[in-house]
C-alpha cells in the first residue's frame, strides 16, 4: 500500500465531506451552516490542492483544476462572510447567506467531479 496516495485519496475524500456538510441545510438559514466548518473545508481542499501539484497526466491537470475551482469558490464565500459579518456589519442576512451556500454548493460539484475522477483514476489502473 502506497502511503502517499492514501494522503492524497484521504484529502480529497475529506474535502469533499466537509464541503457537503457546510452545505447541507437550509440555503438562506445560518444556523444550518458553520463558520468553522466553511474554514475547516478551506483548509482542506488547499491542502489537496498542495498535493495534486506534482501529477503531470491528463488527470492530474484535471485534478488540479477542479480543485482550483473549489478553492477559489470557498475562498470568496469566505471573504463573503467575513465582509458581510465585519465589514459591511449587515450580518448574515438570508440573501447573503444564500450566496455562500451557493458558492460552497459550485465547491462541492467541484469536489464531486475530483472523486468521480479519482474512482475512474483507480479503476483503470486496475487493469
Amino acid at each position: 500500500m502506497n502511503l502517499e496516495k492514501v494522503a492524497f485519496a484521504f484529502f480529497i475524500i475529506l474535502a469533499l465531506t466537509l464541503n457537503f456538510g457546510f452545505f447541507l441545510g437550509e440555503l438562506d438559514n445560518p444556523d444550518h451552516h458553520n463558520v468553522y466548518e466553511l474554514f475547516a473545508a478551506v483548509v482542506v481542499n488547499l491542502i489537496a490542492t498542495v498535493l495534486k501539484f506534482g501529477d503531470r497526466t491528463h488527470i492530474g491537470a484535471l485534478l488540479l483544476a477542479t480543485s482550483l475551482v473549489a478553492d477559489l469558490q470557498l475562498i470568496v464565500a469566505t471573504v463573503l462572510w467575513a465582509f458581510s459579518v465585519h465589514v459591511d456589519g449587515s450580518g448574515l442576512t438570508p440573501s447573503v447567506m444564500a450566496s455562500i451556500v451557493s458558492l460552497s454548493g459550485g465547491a462541492l460539484l467541484a469536489n464531486i467531479t475530483s472523486v468521480v475522477m479519482l474512482v475512474i483514476e483507480t479503476v483503470e489502473l486496475r487493469r
